[in-house]
C-alpha cells in the first residue's frame, strides 16, 4: 500500500464481469477481432520483432503545431493572402515594378511586409509556444523494458509500439497501454483522467490476472504477448481485443486502457505493453480541430471590402474611358495637354493609340486609387480584438475565488459576437445549477421521509403566496447530505414499521456504487472518489444514517451497519460477484453480491422510466405510493432514482455468470446487453431516493437582466419535464400567470399504439399529434398575442418537431413564446435545434453548457459558452469562452459584449472613413489633371498613411473606447439592443461613414486647390506647385482623419490621446526628416517642408480652415442626431452628464422599457404580479 497519511484506496474490482478469475474460452461468437476496424497486432516486449517493423505504426513522436521550419513560409503566406485586401496588395507590389505603377516598387513593398509580417509573426509566436509544449511532452522521460531490465531515462518521443513501460505514482502516461500489473497484488490501479474528459474522480483499472504477477522486473525477461485489438479511433470510453499469453487467449476491455496523459494515482507503480502511440492514440485522435467561426461583423466587412473593390473598378474604369477620349482629342484639341507631349508621346499618352493608353491607365489608375482599400484593417483588427481578450481574462469580476477559475476567452475571432447575442440556449444540470447533489428526500415501503424544502418549493410558497418552514441552520452541515427526520435520523428508523426493507434501502445505497473509500489515518474520517455526484451523495447519505462503506477489496465491499437487533454497530462484508454497468440507454446499475447469510443478491438503482417495467407484477402494494412521490419530488425540482432487488438462488446465478462472461468473452456488446437484462427483472421495490441538484448563485438575477437586455433564453435539458419546468419556476423562465404551451406524446392514443407494438402505427400518430399541438399553440399565440406563452416539449415530440417538414412550424411557435424549454433532449437534438435557430432566425445563437452532452450544442452555436465545473472540460475544451459560473455570463454580454462590439464596429466605420476621405483626394487631383496618372502625393505619404500616422488612433479606439461605463451598462440593460439590433454596423450606418469620407474628401481637394491656386504662396511671389498642394492637402488629411477620430471618441484615456494627437506631429516629423535626404531618395518631398511650407503663414492657415470645414457636415450631422434622433447611448451619455442617471424616476422609467408584457425573469414577474393586484 501507498505509504502516506491517507489509506483506504484498495483493491477494487470495478468492472463488468469477474476479472481475476479464469476465463470461459472464447466461443468465437460475434468476435470482431480482425475484421475491419479491428486488425491491428501488437508483439508485447518484441517491439524489433520484423512483423511488427513491417507495420509500420507510428512513433510517439507528437505534433500539435499548425506549421513547421519547412512549411512556415509556404503555409503561413498562403493564410495571409488568402485575404482579397492582401492578396491585391500583393499585385499591385508586383505591378510597382513595371512602368505602369505610379510609384516606386519600394514604397509599394514595405508597407505590404510590415502588415504581412506583423500578421505572420503573430502565428509564429502562437505556434512557437506550441512547439515549446511539444518539445516539453515529447521528452518526458519514461522507464521502458530492455535487456536484462528496465532502462531510465527513455524520452516519450522514442517509445515503440510493444514496448514495456514502467509508470511511477504521479506520473502521465506517455501512450495508450494495456495494463500488465501493479504495485497491487491483484494488478488494481487508479487513475485520474482529468486530462481527458477534466474529472478529477479516479478511475479504477484492472490487469488481467494472466499477467497481474509479473511485478519484478525481471519476470517481464521471458514475457511474451500478442494483443489484437481495434484500430486507431476517438472514442475514450470503448476498447475491444484480445491478449494471447501462455497459449491462452483473453478478452480485453475499457478496464485494461491506460490512456496516454491520464494520471497514474495512488498506486506506486504499473507495467504496462504500449499498443496505441503518437497520433494514434485516443487523446490525439480526439484533438480534432474545433470548427471554424466568423463572426457576423467579419463576414460584413467581408463584402464591404468586395464593394470597396467595386468602387475601385468603377472609377479607375470612368477614369480611363475618360482618359482615352480626351487623349485621342489631344491633337485635334489645339494640343491643350502640350505638356503630354501628344505628338511624340510614349504609349502611355499616344493619341493614336487612345484605347491602349486608357486601357494601361485602367491598370495604373487600380494602383494609384488603391488607398480606398484600407491595407492595415485586418491586422489592426487582429490586435484589437486579441488586447480585448486579455481585459476579458483579466476582469476580476468573473473570477470564481471558490475554485480560482478567472474567465478565458479560447478565442480572439468572436468578441464582437458576444454584443449581438439574440438567443440563449441553456443546459440545465451544471449551468443553471451547481451539480453539487445534496441527498434531501426519500420514499421508502411507500413512506415519503425527509423535511428539507428545496429551492424550487421556496420559488413555488413565494409563487403561491404561502410560507415554508426551513430546516434547523444550527444542524451540522455535511456536503452531499441535507437530509433531515427524526423517524430516520439517530438509528430511530428500526422503530418504523418497515424496517426491514429501510434497511434493505440503505445497504443497497452502501453497496450499489462503483465509488472509492478514502480513509484519512488521522482522523479516520472517510471520503468518497465518486463518478457522478448523484453516486457520491447516496454513499454519504448512507454513511450519515448508520452504513458506512468503509471498504472494498477485488472480490468484496465492507460496510458498517447499525443491526436492529443488537442496536450496535457492525461489521458486514458482502462478496462483489459483479458488476452491471450504468450507460445512458440502460439508465439503471446493479450489482450481485452474496451477503454472511449466503444468500446472492441483485441490488438495482435506475431511472424510473426502465425500473417500474421490471418489478415483479401485482406483489408491489406501495408501487402507486412510490410513484406518486417520485412526481412530487419532481415537481419539487428533485432528481430521482428508485431502487429495488432480488434474490437468486445459486443454480439461477451460476447459469447467469457463465452467460455473462462467455457474452464478454465473445466481444459482443448485445449478448453483454441481453444477460444482463434478463437477470434485471421481477425486482422487488424498496423506494425511491430524492437528490436536490441546487442553483447556482446569481442565477436568476442574471437571467432578470439578460431578459432585459431582450435576450431570448431557451432551456434544453435532459431532466425530466416536472423537474425542468419548476427549475423554470425558480430561475424565473416561467411565472404564474404565463400561459404553457405543453408538447407531449403522453396521450393516450399513443400509449395504447405503443402497448399494440406497431412502431409504424406509433410513429405516424406521433407525428400528426405534434404537428397538431404545434398549430394549435400557433393559433393561441396569434390569438391572444398580447399574453406570455412558454412552450416546454418532451424528448420525444421534439424528434418528430425537428424533422425537415416540421421545423419550421415548430420554429415559428417558439419565436412567438417568451420562454423555451425542451425536455429529455439528448446530446443531438440539443445541437439540432441550435442548428435550427441559428439558420431560421438568422440572429446570433449563443450555447451554453458544462458537459461532454453539450459540446455539439456549442460548437453549432455562433458562440459557445464552456462552464468549467464538475462535470469535466469537455464542454469548455470545445468552447469559445470559458466561465466558471453562469452569473457572469451577465458582465460578460451587457459589458465586454457591449463594449466589444461598439468598438469593432466604429473602428471598422472609421477605417473606411479615413480610406476614402484619403483616396478620393487623390482621385480627385487625378480629375483635375484630366487623368494623367501623376500622383498628388509623394511615394511614401501614399504608403504610410494607413500603416502609421492614421491606424494606431483607430486601435486605441478598439481597445479603450467606452459609451458608457461598465455599471451603467448593467444598470440598464436595454443598452444591450443596439448590438441584437446591430445598428451601429448597419448598412445604412456604414455608407453614412463612407459618403462623410467621400465629403470631407471634396472639401479638402477644392478648398485645399481652390485656396492655394493661382494667386502667389509665399512671399517671394512663387504660386503653389503640385508638390506644395500635394503636401498641404496630405496634412489636412492627417489633421482631419485625427481630428474626427477626436470627436467620435466618448472616452479618452492618456493613450488615445498620445495616439490621436501623436499621430498628427509623426507627420510633421516624418515631414521634417524625409524632406532633409537627398533628392534621389526624398524626391518631390525634398527640404519642402523646411523651405516652402514651414516659413508660410498661408500653409497654416489653409490647413486650419480646411480642417475645420472637414469637420463641420459630420458635427452638424451629429448635433441633429443627438437632440432629435438619439441613440440610446446616447440618451444615457446625456442623463450622465447632467446627473440624471441617478435619478430613480428616471431609472424606472428606463427599467420599464426593458421589460416587455412577454419578457421574463424576476422583474418581469414582479411587475406581472403587481399589475394582477392593481386589478382588484
Amino acid at each position: 500500500m501507498a505509504a502516506g497519511k491517507k489509506r483506504g484506496l484498495h483493491l477494487s474490482k470495478l468492472y463488468s464481469f469477474r476479472c481475476g478469475r479464469a476465463l470461459v474460452k472464447d466461443d468465437g461468437l460475434g468476435s470482431r477481432i480482425g475484421g475491419p476496424g479491428f486488425s491491428r497486432v501488437v508483439y508485447c516486449n518484441e517491439s524489433n520483432n520484423q512483423e511488427s517493423i513491417l507495420r509500420s505504426y507510428a512513433s510517439n513522436y507528437v505534433r500539435t503545431t499548425k506549421y513547421t521550419a519547412v512549411t512556415f513560409f509556404p503555409k503561413s503566406l498562403f493564410e495571409q493572402f488568402r485575404r482579397v485586401a492582401n492578396f491585391y496588395f500583393l499585385v499591385a507590389g508586383i505591378l510597382s515594378f513595371t512602368p505602369l505603377a505610379p510609384y516606386s516598387a519600394t514604397s509599394a513593398i514595405i508597407p505590404l511586409t510590415i502588415v504581412i509580417g506583423f500578421s505572420m509573426l503573430k502565428e509564429a509566436i502562437e505556434d512557437w509556444r506550441r512547439k515549446q509544449q511539444d518539445i516539453e511532452v515529447n521528452n518526458r522521460k519514461v522507464m521502458i523494458h530492455g535487456g536484462g531490465g528496465f532502462v531510465e531515462g527513455v524520452a516519450w518521443k522514442d517509445l515503440k509500439v510493444g514496448d514495456i513501460v514502467k509508470v511511477e505514482k504521479d506520473e502521465f502516461f506517455p501512450a495508450d497501454m494495456v495494463l500488465l500489473s501493479s504495485s497491487y497484488e491483484d494488478g488494481v490501479c487508479y487513475v485520474e483522467t482529468m486530462n481527458l474528459d477534466g474529472e478529477t474522480n479516479l478511475k479504477l483499472k484492472q490487469a488481467l490476472e494472466a499477467t497481474s504477477s509479473k511485478t519484478k522486473n525481471g519476470n517481464f525477461i521471458d514475457f511474451r504477448a500478442v494483443v489484437k485489438c481495434e484500430d486507431p479511433n476517438a472514442n475514450l470510453y470503448s476498447f475491444v481485443g484480445s491478449m494471447e499469453h501462455d497459449e491462452q487467449k483473453h478478452p480485453l476491455s475499457p478496464q485494461q486502457l491506460l490512456l496516454r496523459d491520464s494520471k497514474l494515482r495512488n498506486t506506486e507503480y504499473i507495467y504496462g505493453a504500449v499498443i496505441f502511440t503518437g497520433h494514434d492514440t485516443k487523446v490525439m485522435q480526439n484533438a480534432t480541430a474545433p470548427p471554424s467561426k466568423r463572426s457576423n461583423i467579419e463576414k460584413k466587412m467581408d463584402r464591404i471590402i468586395y464593394m470597396l473593390f467595386g468602387l475601385l473598378f468603377l472609377i479607375a474604369f470612368g477614369g480611363s474611358v475618360y482618359f482615352g477620349i480626351v487623349t485621342r482629342q489631344d491633337l485635334d484639341r489645339g494640343n491643350q495637354r502640350w505638356y503630354l507631349h501628344p505628338d511624340n508621346s510614349t504609349i502611355f499618352f499616344d493619341p493614336h493609340r487612345a484605347p491602349v493608353a486608357a486601357i494601361y491607365h485602367f491598370l495604373t489608375a487600380l494602383l494609384l486609387y488603391g488607398s480606398v482599400i484600407p491595407i492595415s484593417l485586418y491586422v489592426s483588427i487582429e490586435i484589437v480584438k486579441v488586447l480585448q481578450t486579455i481585459f476579458i481574462n483579466q476582469d476580476v469580476h468573473m473570477y470564481y475565488e471558490e475554485t480560482d477559475k478567472p474567465t478565458r476567452a479560447r478565442t480572439s475571432n468572436l468578441m464582437e459576437e458576444l454584443g449581438q447575442v439574440d438567443t440563449i440556449l441553456s443546459d440545465k444540470t451544471g449551468t443553471l445549477t451547481c451539480n453539487s447533489m445534496e441527498f434531501i428526500k426519500c420514499s421508502i415501503a411507500g413512506t415519503a421521509y425527509g423535511r428539507g424544502v428545496t429551492e424550487v418549493e421556496r420559488a413555488m410558497a413565494k409563487r403561491d403566496g404561502t410560507s415554508t418552514i426551513a430546516m434547523d441552520s444550527q444542524k451540522k452541515s455535511v456536503k452531499g447530505y441535507n437530509f433531515d427526520d427524526e423517524r430516520i435520523v439517530d438509528g430511530n428508523w428500526v422503530k418504523e414499521k418497515h424496517s426491514h426493507t429501510i434497511q434493505k434501502f440503505f445497504q443497497l445505497l452502501a453497496i450499489c456504487h462503483t465509488a472509492i473509500p478514502d480513509v484519512d489515518e488521522k482522523t479516520e474520517n472517510i471520503t468518497y472518489e465518486a463518478e457522478s455526484p448523484d453516486e457520491a451523495a447516496f454513499v454519504i447519505a448512507a454513511r450519515e444514517l448508520g452504513f458506512e462503506f468503509f471498504k472494498r477489496t477485488q472480490t468484496s465491499v465492507s460496510v458498517h451497519e447499525l443491526d436492529p437487533v443488537s442496536g450496535k454497530r457492525v461489521k458486514r462484508v458482502y462478496s462483489l460477484l459483479n458488476v452491471l454497468e450504468f450507460n445512458s440507454a440502460r439508465k439503471r446499475m446493479s450489482v450481485i453480491v452474496r451477503d454472511g447469510d449466503g444468500k446472492f443478491l441483485l441490488l438495482c438503482k435506475g431511472a424510473d422510466s426502465v425500473m417500474f417495467e421490471r418489478l415483479v407484477k401485482n406483489r408491489e402494494k406501495f408501487e402507486a405510493a412510490t410513484k406518486q412521490h417520485v412526481d412530487e419530488y419532481a415537481d419539487a425540482g428533485l432528481r430521482t432514482l428508485i431502487l429495488a432487488y432480488r434474490e437468486l438462488n445459486e443454480e439461477e446465478y451460476n447459469a447467469f455468470n457463465e452467460k455473462f462472461s462467455s457474452a464478454k468473452n465473445s466481444l459482443s456488446v448485445d449478448r453483454v446487453e441481453e444477460a444482463m437484462e434478463q437477470i434485471e427483472k421481477d425486482l422487488i421495490l424498496l423506494g425511491a431516493t430524492a437528490v436536490e441538484d441546487k442553483l447556482q448563485e446569481g442565477v436568476p438575477e442574471c437571467i432578470d437582466k439578460l431578459a432585459q437586455a431582450g435576450i431570448k433564453i431557451w432551456v434544453l435539458t435532459g431532466d425530466k419535464m416536472e423537474t425542468a419546468i419548476n427549475i423554470g419556476y425558480a430561475c424565473s423562465l416561467l411565472r404564474h400567470g404565463m400561459t404553457q404551451i405543453v408538447i407531449t406524446l403522453d396521450q393516450p392514443e399513443i400509449i395504447a399504439l405503443e402497448k399494440e407494438g406497431d412502431k409504424l402505427a406509433i410513429s405516424q400518430a406521433s407525428k400528426r399529434s405534434v404537428i397538431q399541438q404545434i398549430n394549435h399553440g400557433k393559433a393561441d399565440v396569434s390569438k391572444y398575442s398580447s399574453d406570455a406563452f412558454a412552450l416546454i416539449i418532451d424528448g420525444k415530440s421534439l424528434a418528430y418537431a425537428l424533422e425537415d417538414e416540421v421545423k419550421n412550424m415548430f420554429l415559428g411557435l417558439a419565436i412567438g413564446c417568451a420562454s423555451v424549454i425542451c425536455c429529455r433532449s439528448s446530446p443531438k437534438q440539443k445541437a439540432l435545434v441550435t442548428r435550427l435557430v441559428k439558420e431560421g432566425t438568422k440572429k446570433t445563437i449563443l450555447g451554453i453548457g458544462d458537459g461532454a452532452n453539450d459540446v455539439g450544442m456549442l460548437q453549432e452555436a455562433d458562440i459557445g459558452i464552456g462552464i468549467s465545473g464538475v462535470e469535466g472540460m469537455q464542454a469548455v475544451m470545445s468552447s469559445d469562452v470559458a466561465i466558471a459560473q453562469f452569473r457572469f455570463l451577465e458582465r460578460l454580454l451587457l459589458v465586454h459584449g457591449h463594449w466589444c462590439y461598439r468598438r469593432i464596429s466604429s473602428m471598422i466605420c472609421y477605417f473606411f472613413y479615413k480610406n476614402l476621405a484619403y483616396g478620393f483626394t487623390i482621385f480627385f487631383y487625378e480629375a483635375f489633371t484630366t487623368f494623367s496618372g501623376q500622383p498628388a502625393y509623394n511615394d511614401w505619404y501614399l504608403s504610410l498613411y494607413n500603416v502609421f500616422f492614421t491606424s494606431m488612433p483607430v486601435i486605441a479606439l478598439g481597445v479603450f473606447d467606452q459609451d458608457v461605463s461598465a455599471r451603467y451598462c448593467l444598470k440598464f440593460p436595454l443598452l444591450y439592443q443596439e448590438g441584437i439590433q446591430n445598428v451601429l454596423f448597419s448598412w445604412r450606418r456604414i455608407i453614412g461613414w463612407m459618403i462623410n469620407g467621400i465629403i470631407t474628401a471634396i472639401i479638402i481637394f477644392y478648398f485645399s486647390t481652390i485656396a492655394l491656386t493661382p494667386q502667389a504662396f509665399n512671399a517671394d511671389g512663387k504660386p503653389a506647385d503640385y508638390q506644395i498642394l500635394g503636401a498641404t492637402m496630405y496634412t489636412s488629411v492627417v489633421w482631419v482623419a485625427n481630428c474626427q477620430m477626436a470627436l467620435a471618441i466618448t472616452y479618452f484615456t492618456l493613450i488615445q490621446h498620445i495616439f490621436t494627437w501623436g499621430g498628427i506631429v509623426a507627420w510633421y516629423l516624418f515631414l521634417l526628416a524625409y524632406g532633409s535626404l537627398s533628392p534621389d531618395i526624398s524626391t518631390t518631398a525634398y527640404q519642402v517642408f523646411v523651405e516652402t511650407l514651414a516659413p508660410t503663414p498661408a500653409f497654416y492657415v489653409v490647413t486650419f480652415l480646411v480642417t475645420i470645414s472637414a469637420l463641420v457636415p459630420y458635427v452638424v450631422y451629429d448635433c441633429i442626431q443627438t437632440w432629435f434622433f438619439p441613440m440610446y447611448h446616447t440618451v444615457l451619455q446625456r442623463m450622465t452628464h447632467d446627473g440624471r442617471a441617478e435619478d430613480p424616476e428616471f431609472y424606472m422609467k428606463e427599467r420599464q422599457k426593458s421589460v416587455g408584457h412577454k419578457h421574463v425573469g424576476l422583474t418581469a414577474r414582479s411587475m406581472a404580479r403587481d399589475t394582477s393586484q392593481s386589478r382588484y
